[in-house]
Parts: C-alpha cells; sequence; structure tokens
C-alpha cells in the first residue's frame, strides 16, 4: 500500500467536511487512517492519512469530484513532500510572494502602466513569448531614474501569509527561496527581510543613474526556473520528489512540473490546469500545511 496525503482548506471547515471526504475516499478506494482539523486565522485545513494500492486516476478523480461538489480546494500529497526529512521551498515572486508585479509599478512612473499590463497578463497566460515580451516591457522603463526602484520597493506589499510560510520552512530547518522573472534589484530587499536562502532574478541595466530599459545577462524564463530549482535542490542536498514549488504564470510551467509538489496560487487557468495543487484561497499559509508544517 502506497501512503499519502490528504489536505482540504476553506475559509471554514467542520466535521461534517472531514466525514464526507472520508467516505469520498473510500468509494475510490482508499483506506483513511486518520483525520485532523486546523483551524487558523483566515482559514481552516482539514488532513487526512490515506493509503490506496496506487496513487491513480479513481483516487484523483474521487477528490476532484468531491472538491467541485464541495467548492473546498484539495489536494493529494505524495509522501516525500510531507515525511520527515528536509524540504525546499522555491515561490515565483510576482502576483505569488507579493501581490503586484513588479514591472507595472515601475511602468507607472513612465505612465506606460496599462500598456505594460496588457502585455504581462498575455505573457502569463502563455500566449507570448515572456523572454521576448520582458524586453518589449522593460522598454517602457528607459530614462527613468534610479530613485524609482527605491519608491517601487517601499510599496510592495507581501502576499497574505506569505511571512508565517517563510518563517515555518525556515524554522523547520528546510530551505526556502525563490526565483523571478522581475528584477534583482527589487527583490534583493525583500530576500533580505525574510532571511531567504536563495533569491533569483534579472537584472535591469543601469547607466549614469537612469534605467537603460535592457536586461542585463541572460533572462530568467521558465527553463531558468526549472534550472534553479534543481541547482537549488542538489545544492542543499535536497532530493527533487521532496521540493515543493509555486506560482502562478506560465512561465513557472516547468518548475511547477519538476517538483515534487507544483502549488498553482490564484494562477491562470493554463496552470490550475497543470498543478498538482489548485490553491485559490488567497492566503500563502496553506502552503505549510502540505508539508505538515
Amino acid at each position: 500500500m502506497i501512503k499519502a496525503r490528504v489536505v482540504a482548506w476553506a475559509a471554514q471547515l467542520d466535521d461534517a467536511h472531514r466525514d464526507g471526504l472520508a467516505t469520498g475516499l473510500e468509494r475510490a478506494g482508499a483506506v483513511v487512517e486518520v483525520g485532523s482539523l486546523h483551524r487558523g486565522a483566515t482559514y481552516d485545513v482539514l488532513t487526512l492519512e490515506v493509503q490506496a494500492g496506487v496513487l491513480d486516476a479513481s483516487l484523483r478523480t474521487g477528490l476532484a469530484a468531491w472538491s467541485a461538489a464541495s467548492g473546498i480546494g484539495a489536494a493529494l500529497v505524495p509522501e516525500p513532500v510531507y515525511a520527515s526529512g528536509r524540504k525546499l521551498l522555491i515561490m515565483d515572486v510576482d502576483s505569488t510572494l507579493i501581490k503586484q508585479e513588479v514591472i507595472e509599478l515601475l511602468a507607472a512612473h513612465a505612465g506606460r502602466e496599462a500598456e505594460v499590463r496588457a502585455v504581462t497578463e498575455a505573457a502569463m497566460r502563455g500566449e507570448l513569448d515572456f523572454s521576448q515580451s520582458l524586453h518589449q516591457r522593460v522598454r517602457a522603463l528607459e530614462g527613468l531614474p534610479m530613485s524609482v526602484i527605491d519608491e517601487v520597493v517601499s510599496r510592495i506589499e507581501l502576499s497574505d501569509g506569505a511571512e508565517q510560510l517563510v518563517s515555518a520552512y525556515r524554522d523547520a530547518g528546510h530551505v526556502v527561496g525563490v526565483v523571478s522573472g522581475g528584477f534583482s534589484q527589487v527583490l534583493a530587499p525583500v530576500a533580505e527581510r525574510l532571511r531567504l536562502s536563495f533569491a533569483r532574478a534579472n537584472d535591469l541595466g543601469l547607466h549614469d543613474g537612469m534605467l537603460t530599459g535592457r536586461v542585463s545577462g541572460a533572462v530568467v524564463d521558465r527553463a531558468e526556473k526549472e534550472r534553479v530549482l534543481r541547482a537549488e535542490a542538489e545544492r542543499a542536498g535536497v532530493p527533487l520528489a521532496s521540493t515543493i514549488a509555486v506560482g502562478d504564470g506560465a512561465n513557472d510551467l516547468d518548475m511547477l512540473a519538476a517538483a515534487g509538489l507544483g502549488v498553482a496560487f490564484n494562477a491562470k487557468p493554463a496552470v490550475r490546469a497543470s498543478a498538482d495543487v489548485a490553491l485559490d484561497l488567497p492566503d500563502l499559509d496553506v502552503v505549510r500545511h502540505l508539508s505538515g508544517l
């Protein structure tokens, strides 16, 4: 029998939800061993330990059917993600770790926020090549003074639950880092504030105190995000099966697919459909329960 964990989340859960979920899983062929209910400040999380002959389509389909019928988010979590041992959590930044898209905040200083937002949204839906779209958007920043970077940093808002999530993983001895299609000059203060293990992003071109409208070096695209995940996991000695990746856009797809558990956080439809977990509750702290923290 293969062990796994089923995690469900909603603004409010009760014993009836636990019993209904357990019944649905048993009908799908799983043996439900034990369940627990965690009540948080803004959400509840239900956790069930299960065993099944195989983690096959019937079990996943049964869980998806219960989730759709109840309107409650749920995920099947493989044992390496929640078992004892060191883990690695890697996250996207814009619209994941933070609430905003940094390039749009920068573009607002050039009076081109709406134009840049339209390109960003198309790229996140996978309709445009990310690297090409990034170069196009960054050109809108040409001539802005470097001081806009500090102004944007001061406006950044962490997503709800972000600090609690990072602290929970870090305090448990796990590795936490980010990889972003955004910009290192803006990300660095956030990474320092959260004491992240690593932070990778693009470098904005600067010259004589002004933004050049170019990116320095290779672009952090979807392939690079996956490469960073694999490299940091190897560096930390964490098996890939014990990694958790969180993102919202098309450029996160390779990273989410490569991780032991890929979490789509308030994501675009294509990303939600491809990820292991679709987390639509706007609180990142839910992610820690996927690892049993």
